[in-house]
This record gives structure tokens, C-alpha cells and sequence, in this order.
């Protein structure tokens, strides 16, 4: 398209890297349908999704209702989830004038993790990686902080959670992969350091949980957790108690 319309491309989970490079060279303006998109109503998503779907696909589909995309990409592979493969179903039914293309991330190059081992504000380094997304370059070298802490899991829908974590927090799981812009990655989405107290987290109702309970039964100091839209003051009391008598400051 023209300059007199740049396209927007709605994407959710992380497209083949060579999506993100046609995006860039056509000058698309992508955005990220996983994350709330200002002010909108997740109960715009209930006449499609019930409420047992996450609170990340419930988000997908009430913002592409809302922004009305020119092109969806939906990663319906397993770097994503199955309950993607029956979003995509419903978003091309109630979006007919967006063309919804469904991919499959193989991608297998990595591109290195140094934000998930950097030492930054959690809320600020989660950001950076799904922020990071949309980037088609490689990262700069950032070197590593001894990690005191780690978060385990999938980026939350509500990043107040991440709140209570020292900046010297290690992330693992689909994030890491998420980062590492391979996530279909089983080998990296399993990978904990047993040395430190980490949070075992997903979103309620996502596949994941089942991971993220039974990594957390291994580890020799966890916290499983789970939380649906936002964050309550149960879950951030119950991270912030771990953390304290972990001796994490």
C-alpha cells in the first residue's frame, strides 16, 4: 500500500522473522494484539471467546475488534497455542474485511537472550521484550547480572505483577524464547536455574499452567502461580512474601 495508507498488521505471538522483515521493508504499522491496546473493554471479546480462554487470546480478539486491522498475522503453531488455532477460526469469520493470515514459527536461529539476564527494572525488561517483537536486528551486547531471583513463564497481561522483583531477576520460559525469537523452543521454554528462588507463572486457563506447576514441583525453592486478567493483591502478596523470605531484597 501507499503512503496515503500505511497498513495496519495486527500480529499475535511471535511471527517467522522473515514476516517481521517484509513488515519493516513495507513500512507497516504492526501492533502487538497479545498486549492491551489503551482503553478497551476486554468484555468486547465475550460473545466470541468464553471465559475459560486467557486472558492474552480474550485481548487478541477484543482489540482486533476494536482496531479493525488491515492483515492479522496469528501464529497457530506450537510456539503459540492450540486455543490460537480456534481464535484464528473466530477472527476470520467476525473480520471478514481483514485478511487473516495463519503461520507457524519454526524458526530455529537464535538470537541470544541478553535482556532476560541483564540487570533492569522487570516491568521495563519484559517490556523491551515484547516490544522487541517487531525488531528484525541483532541485540546490542548487554552483559549478564548474577541473577538473585527468576520469573519463569509467559509475559503477563497485567506487568504490575512484575512489580515486587529485583532489578538482578533472571527471566526463563516462553519469555526467554519469546526473546530469543524461537518459540517453539521446548529445550529453552524448560530450562530453570535451581539455584534461585523463581516464580513458576502463566496466565489461568492457559496450557501452560500444566508446565508451569509440574517445573515448579522440581525446583528446590518455586512459587506456581497463576492469575487470569489482572493482577490481585492475593498474587502480589503472595509473590512479594516468597521473594522476602527467599531473602531476595
Amino acid at each position: 500500500m501507499g503512503d496515503a495508507h500505511k497498513a495496519v498488521v495486527g500480529i499475535v505471538g511471535v511471527p517467522p522473522l522473515a514476516v517481521m522483515i517484509d513488515l519493516k521493508q513495507q513500512n507497516s504499522h504492526v501492533v502487538d494484539l497479545d498486549e492491551p491496546q489503551g482503553k478497551i473493554d476486554l468484555e468486547t471479546a465475550s460473545p466470541f471467546l468464553p471465559r475459560v480462554y486467557c486472558g492474552i487470546l480474550r485481548t487478541v480478539i477484543a482489540n482486533s475488534l476494536t482496531l479493525q486491522p488491515d492483515i492479522i498475522y496469528i501464529d497457530t503453531g506450537a510456539g503459540k497455542c492450540d486455543c490460537a488455532v480456534h481464535t484464528a477460526t473466530i477472527l476470520k469469520d467476525i473480520l471478514p474485511q481483514t485478511e487473516l493470515i495463519q503461520t507457524r514459527n519454526q524458526d530455529c536461529v537464535n538470537f541470544g537472550t541478553p535482556l532476560c539476564k541483564a540487570e533492569m527494572n522487570l516491568v521495563e525488561k519484559m517490556s523491551a521484550i515484547t516490544s522487541g517483537v517487531q525488531g528484525v536486528e541483532k541485540y546490542p551486547d548487554i552483559p549478564p547480572c548474577k541473577p538473585t531471583a527468576g520469573f519463569w513463564g509467559v509475559p503477563p497481561r497485567d506487568f504490575s505483577l512484575l512489580g515486587f522483583f529485583p532489578d538482578t531477576t533472571h527471566i526463563y520460559g516462553w519469555a526467554r524464547c519469546m526473546e530469543n525469537k524461537t518459540p517453539d523452543n521446548p529445550t529453552m521454554e524448560s530450562y530453570y536455574n535451581p539455584d534461585i528462588p523463581t516464580v513458576f507463572f502463566a496466565q489461568s486457563f492457559c496450557a501452560k499452567t500444566a508446565l508451569a506447576r509440574h517445573l515448579a514441583t522440581k525446583h528446590p525453592y518455586a512459587l506456581y502461580l497463576d492469575c487470569d486478567i489482572t493482577a490481585g493483591n492475593s498474587a502480589k502478596a503472595k509473590i512479594q512474601a516468597f521473594l522476602e523470605l527467599s531473602g531476595v531484597s
